[in-house]
């Protein structure tokens, strides 16, 4: 043998060797979905067959179904804790007044048998042999005729029957605003299975995990339906209702009352779809390759609002493109339906009346979650504020690129919430299951405001190039996967050389608060000593602004011993010093301005507002008066 067939192999064994060290896996789903829907009566039928890809290194002998809609029942866990939690939502209440007093009761426990939402699974083989499916509340529980064993394929398949809720929360019929079929999280839906095992959460409150994979779906309905949601129609000159190619003049069968609809959705973890006879359907084509489609109701009132907002949509997604990475599906559909916003693959179900800046503010955060829940699938049930947090902050700086006149700070906000949240005393770490939240406005507020934050404040410590970059990477190592919070940390680590696992496990994992002052400011001869104090628990580098009576001003920058980091000056402007490090254990820290005190008018510290401290009024120098 000679010696360039020895390098040949040797080359060969190390890709093999390096590809054997990539540890990551995910499993794989592809659904078929034949469905039948009685409209009169808010029903459906179908049946599904599933190619279920077991990546994983584990034998399975169960697999795990969500039941979504059997949350929507008197008894429900759903219905339990919308009854014992302190401030349940309030569109899942209704308000009475007894003696004068306001009593709130669980809008679930009083639907009717045929108001009521269900999901009856029947017939469930693998690989044409019975296996035994047990229904567990909204969970299905399947011992499977044969194991699946590690990088092999089996085939599921079952029948279903279904009823639509009236509309309390998300998927539901005729909501608020008249739009008929809301059909989110509708279907026998296949439990993830990953790193840490089986995802097969109830349906308590809220937040959804899933499987990538492909869809194809057949929805039969009465043809005077115009249906949108996930996936590309594959039969669009058959359907017509602004679908058809140009040109081409559909014409319905006499005899068929109902047009069957064929959707195929490639690599998603979600298949959503809403139906109204009355949606007026507009299609707007963007630079990008991508369609968007606006589904809406046929009522005067909106329309306007509506047509105003397409193009807008459109400069959104570009700026998201270019933010984050490119959105990878050719459609995006915004719906009128639903109960307020949800995100869904390929689309989002929104409320369509009201004001034009609440209209275009829930299309810039639902379509937002396109990037970070449809693409960046991270779960949402055990860290809501990756998802939520991270879609916030794409949101702000979208809007405000949009916006006539543009904030310094677009997070501003978040950061009010935040307080809030620190000062109510109710503030749960960021590591809590989605349904474990005392509050839902504690929930809301630590997954949207204090998510986002992370995000904004890791601009502060890395700075706001290393984010950009950090962003656009992230989104590129994890796209179709199911990235968790060390991935982000990680990320911004590569890109930046910072060691930010204080910052992943002090702001996510504890409640611990970020509370820096200026202790005291003496004057020693020529020279002028400032005394620093740190309060709060968690650690963090500081800027200091440094103003002088002449109208000068210079900044110092004191890096945190444990990030091992310096970050570029964040105003290049501004002339700035580098001081020695500051250790988590030392309370106190002095430095010295080469000027004596009376040429000093302000000290402050954080100009910018982007490090979250709690409590701004000992952040100056003199200190700010509380007015």
């Amino acid at each position: 043998m000679n010696k360039i067939s020895i390098l040949a192999i040797v080359v060969l064994l190390t890709i093999k060797l390096s590809a054997q060290s990539n540890t990551y896996w995910q499993q794989h789903v592809d659904y078929k979905m034949d469905v039948i829907v009685d409209a009169k009566n808010y029903q459906y039928k179908g049946n599904q067959e599933l190619v279920y890809t077991n990546n994983s290194s584990d034998t399975l002998k169960r697999v795990f179904y969500h039941l979504y809609p059997n949350a929507f029942q008197p008894g429900s866990e759903m219905d339990a804790r919308v009854k014992s939690i302190a401030d349940p939502d309030s569109r899942m209440v209704t308000k009475t007044k007894v003696d004068g007093k306001e009593i709130k009761s669980s809008r679930i426990a009083a639907l009717l048998p045929n108001e009521i939402g269900y999901l009856r699974i029947s017939d469930f083989k693998q690989e044409g042999i019975a296996a035994e499916a047990k229904e567990v509340g909204t969970i299905l529980e399947v011992t499977l005729a044969k194991p699946i064993l590690p990088n092999s394929k089996t085939t599921f398949s079952l029948r279903f029957e279904g009823q639509v809720p009236v509309q309390i929360r998300r998927s539901g019929r005729n909501n608020a605003e008249g739009v008929e079929f809301s059909m989110s999280q509708w279907y026998p839906k296949i439990a993830e299975f990953d790193f840490e095992g089986w995802h097969a959460d109830p349906y308590i409150a809220r937040e959804f995990h899933g499987v990538w994979g492909n869809f194809d779906v057949n929805i039969t309905i009465d043809k005077d339906y115009v249906l949108g949601g996930s996936g590309y129609l594959q039969n669009k000159n058959e359907i017509g209702h602004g679908y058809e190619d140009a040109g081409v003049k559909v014409v319905y069968p006499k005899k068929n009352k109902t047009l069957t609809w064929h959707f195929i959705a490639p690599n998603v973890h979600d298949f959503t779809w809403a139906a109204d006879k009355n949606y007026v359907h507009d299609i707007v084509p963007i630079p990008n390759g991508t369609t968007l489609h606006f589904l809406y109701k046929n009522n005067p009132k909106i329309i306007a609002n509506w047509k105003k907002a397409e193009p807008e949509t459109a400069r959104l997604m570009a700026f998201y493109n270019q933010t984050v990475g490119k959105y990878p599906y050719e459609q995006y559909s915004v719906i009128q339906g639903g109960d307020g916003g949800m995100e869904y693959a390929m689309c989002t179900l929104i409320l369509g009346e009201g004001t034009y800046d609440g209209l275009i503010g829930v299309i810039a955060h639902e379509m937002a979650h396109s990037w970070f829940q449809h693409v960046l699938a991270s779960n949402e049930s055990k860290h809501g504020w990756m998802d939520e947090g991270f879609t916030s902050y794409l949101e702000d700086l979208g809007t405000n690129e949009i916006a006539e006149k543009k904030v310094t700070n677009p997070h501003e906000g978040s950061y009010r919430g935040y307080y809030f949240m620190v000062n109510s005393g109710k503030e749960q770490p960021q590591t809590t299951h989605s349904d474990r939240y005392d509050f839902n406005q504690m929930y809301s507020i630590t997954s949207y405001s204090k998510g986002e934050i992370f995000l904004s404040q890791l601009g502060y410590l890395i700075g706001k190039e290393n984010l950009a970059k950090t962003l656009k990477k992230y989104f590129a190592d994890f796209k179709f996967k199911h990235p968790t919070p060390n991935d982000i940390k990680r990320t911004a680590e590569r890109i930046s050389g910072a060691n930010l696992d204080w910052y992943l496990t002090d702001w996510t994992e504890t409640t611990n608060t970020i509370d820096y002052g200026i202790k005291n400011v003496s004057e020693t001869g020529i020279t002028t000593t400032v005394t620093l104090e740190r309060f709060g628990r968690m650690p963090m580098p500081l800027d200091l602004t440094v103003t002088y009576v002449d109208g000068t001003s210079e900044s110092f920058y004191i890096p945190l011993r444990m990030m091992s980091f310096i970050k570029s000056n964040p105003n290049p402007s501004t002339t700035r010093t580098v001081l020695k490090d500051w250790a988590w254990a030392y309370p106190t820290y002095d430095f010295t301005i080469s000027k004596p005190k009376n040429t000093i008018q302000k000290i402050t510290i954080d100009e910018s507002g982007l490090m979250a401290d709690v409590k701004k009024e000992n952040n100056s120098y003199p200190a700010e008066i509380k007015k």
